[in-house]
């Protein structure tokens, strides 16, 4: 029988999607991408798939991860990149041999290398990251509200004022939280 893993948070930009498959890194941290395996099934989501993936490949993924999720945050607080993200982003980006294809119907795709290596796939998102931290893409880079989690996140919402990394797990948390905060206290004022 498969272990079960948690499931994956995803969303609709690809390199902050990424640096969710760490969720919760300022409370009990939840692991997404714990075995090689994981990663391909993510990739997959994503319509990156690749045929296999090492523990050294697992690796680079998850100091890409890292980099993107230092770089992203540095960039929503309107701090300087940190040197070693930005020389691991640039790096993972220009290793990866994929190139950008249009569908039929008008949508831009990703066709990785011949061997579809865990090496391409990783190259797309660097150079994802490189677009949303630049400030090339429409939208801003922002911090999830939920203090066991300041996911970073790219908000592309009309007002650009979201709070949250995903509604329906930090924004309801916190609410509830709020809620019954709110009961407590009129209980209390209550007696």
């Amino acid at each position: 029988m498969r272990a079960a893993f948690p499931d994956f948070r995803l969303g609709s930009v690809l390199a902050t999607s990424f640096t969710g498959t760490l969720s919760e890194r300022h409370g009990s941290a939840v692991e997404r991408i714990p075995v090689p395996g994981r990663l391909v099934d993510w990739l997959a989501v994503y319509g990156l798939a690749v045929d296999s993936c090492t523990t050294a490949q697992l690796g680079l993924a998850r100091e890409l991860r890292e980099s993107i999720h230092a770089a992203a945050t540095a960039a929503a607080i309107q701090d300087a990149l940190p040197a070693a993200a930005v020389r691991t982003i640039n790096d993972r980006s220009a290793r990866g041999r994929a190139a950008a294809i249009l569908t039929p119907e008008g949508e831009r795709r990703w066709r990785l290398g011949p061997d579809s290596r865990v090496e391409d796939a990783l190259g797309v998102i660097a150079a994802d990251a490189i677009s949303v931290i630049s400030g090339e893409r429409d939208g801003r880079l922002a911090l999830c509200a939920s203090p066991t989690c300041r996911a970073a996140f790219f908000d592309t919402s009309r007002s650009r004022t979201r709070k949250w990394c995903d509604m329906n797990t930090c924004g309801n948390r916190q609410k509830k939280a709020r809620f019954h905060a709110g009961r407590r206290e009129s209980t209390a004022s209550a007696d």
